[in-house]
């Protein structure tokens, strides 16, 4: 059985059952764990399956974002520890962007005290949050009006960004996987290639509960980010797949 016939089999027993192991895998198929290996890596990288503890699981399809109000109950502690983690990496005197997200939103929590900052964001709490409680200078990207996220999303967003010079980019996202970052929202894509080509640094910051999902469009490859920085119930047994692609995966 050549590769592609392998990969097809193993969606399609992936089809019926919720999780399979590697090695009922190798029986049905009767191959090497080494070749299952192979192939799972060629499924996930293609944005198919994702890798689970000992098996493999497919991806999860999203076609809407829950609306802001609501992502910001979720995950709650997660979000807040990857936020705390996000603004230590913050240098001195720098340009920031803070993406539109309720984890982005963590790091805006932790940098009130940090006058030194130039941030841009395209989100309407990060801003209003930023106007009342900190010293920074500040800039919103401005564009067409994502109500349901509470921020600006296409060209006109896209626009400021490829003027700025960014330091750091702290990017948000609702699916990804081991290809990069997806969403729903085409008018999204505008806005997460332009600040990843913006900036010199690039991290994701996600919790662990929107990896294996993939949404409609996709945004930014995975080596688009210098990092990411998620919480500790991410799979351990996937990091070393993110490093081969020269990604640091933190967890916190």
């Amino acid at each position: 059985m050549i590769p592609a016939e392998r990969q097809r089999a193993i969606l399609a027993l992936l089809s019926n059952q919720q999780v399979i192991s590697i090695n009922e895998l190798t029986q049905q198929l009767d191959v090497s764990h080494m070749t299952i290996r192979r192939d799972i890596a060629k499924l996930e990288a293609d944005g198919r399956v994702m890798s689970v503890s000992g098996g493999v699981q497919l991806t999860e399809s999203i076609h809407l974002e829950l609306p802001h109000d609501d992502k910001i109950t979720q995950q709650r502690e997660e979000k807040v520890k990857i936020g705390l983690h996000a603004a230590e990496l913050i240098r001195p005197h720098s340009t920031i962007y803070l993406d539109a997200g309720t984890t982005t939103l963590e790091i805006a929590h932790q940098l009130t005290q940090r006058a030194d900052l130039t941030i841009i964001t395209n989100d309407f709490a990060i801003a209003a949050y930023l106007m009342a409680n900190s010293e920074c200078v500040l800039y919103h990207t401005g564009g067409k009006v994502d109500r349901h996220n509470q921020s600006c999303v296409g060209e006109k967003a896209a626009n400021l960004l490829r003027e700025m010079n960014i330091d750091q980019a702290f990017v948000s996202t609702s699916s990804w996987n081991l290809r990069g970052i997806s969403t729903p929202s085409e008018d999204k894509v505008l806005v997460k290639k332009a600040i990843v080509a913006a900036a010199q640094n690039n991290y994701l910051v996600t919790d662990s509960s929107k990896y294996g999902r993939v949404a409609t469009f996709h945004a930014v490859d995975i080596s688009g980010f210098d990092k990411v920085i998620t919480d500790k119930f991410f799979p351990q047994s996937c990091i070393q797949d993110f490093a081969e692609r020269g990604v640091e995966v933190i967890t916190v």
